[in-house]
């Protein structure tokens, strides 16, 4: 299938001569832009513009950083933290080097945006097709490229790091009000696990081994949970507003059977807007 060859801007000289500097053999989003040129006309997105962010950010632009949030296996977060500082992103995207980018929730906005229309998802599979035919994205199938599994594997990884900060935040919260009891008891292994915010590590790579961790980290946060309502558990941790919010992401995400706890099906959860979309910012460091 051939790739519509559109404008969604220039690449700015100033742009081009920093990446070339700071990358001279060359990164994946600098071959992309140079073997495949603008993918995209705005006339492609038309009803596809985010709502938030900087108008500049267009959804040719956008989707450009989801086949490489998708190829780097990155979260929403450091999708954007990637445009705002890393040079040969900026060289794929168009932007000046100085260009602040746009917060990571526009990415979610425009990946409903493009579920909503077929359109949009049509032009992010012609993408797709097209780095992988130049061997710009790992082949390994129809299924390895298609929108789908990319829109569903941002999904998942947002998730798993919402729901490891979710469970970070409330450890950090009860390690402040009752350390001693916390430490008592609390798995050895947890200290690694939860000692480095979820936002600044590469998720595992697979969708298996995802949500291996995705139900390891519920079965951490129900043995949480369960030990602060134990018998002679501290009353105070338990009233903590990140303790609730630890309770009720977990009663929307989790299912306990059989003694396992895993994650709940898509359809089994709340809507998006009835969702604990962000936890409660927690401080750094381990409970």
């Amino acid at each position: 299938m051939s790739v519509h060859v559109g404008k969604i801007g220039g690449v700015p000289e100033e742009t081009a001569r920093v990446a070339r500097a700071a990358f001279p053999k060359g990164s994946p989003a600098i071959r992309i832009r140079d073997e495949l040129g603008e993918l995209f006309s705005e006339a492609d997105f038309v009803g596809l513009h985010p709502s938030r962010g900087k108008p500049a950010w267009s959804p040719a632009r956008l989707a450009l950083v989801s086949v490489m949030q998708f190829a780097e296996g990155l979260s929403d977060r450091q999708a954007a933290d990637a445009v705002r500082g890393r040079l040969d992103w900026k060289y794929l995207l168009g932007p000046e080097p100085a260009d602040p980018g746009f917060d990571h929730s526009v990415l979610t906005e425009f990946r409903d945006r493009l579920i909503a229309g077929d359109a949009g998802i049509k032009l992010l599979d012609r993408v797709l097709e097209a780095a992988t035919k130049h061997s710009l994205l790992k082949a390994g199938g129809r299924a390895r490229t298609d929108s789908t599994i990319v829109l569903s594997a941002a999904r998942q990884i947002n998730g798993l790091v919402r729901l490891g900060e979710t469970l970070r935040a409330a450890l950090n919260s009860v390690a402040a009000r009752e350390p001693e009891w916390l430490t008592g008891w609390v798995p050895p292994e947890w200290f690694d696990r939860y000692a480095i915010r979820f936002e600044d590590t590469r998720p595992p790579k697979g969708k298996t081994k995802k949500m291996e961790l995705i139900e390891q980290i519920g079965a951490d946060g129900l043995k949480l949970l369960t030990a602060l309502h134990a018998p002679g558990a501290p009353d105070s941790p338990r009233r903590l507003d990140r303790v609730q919010s630890l309770r009720q992401t977990w009663i929307q995400q989790y299912v306990v059977g059989n003694g396992l706890v895993r994650r709940r099906d898509l359809e089994d959860r709340p809507p998006g807007a009835e969702r604990r979309s962000r936890p409660m910012t927690p401080t750094r460091g381990a409970a």
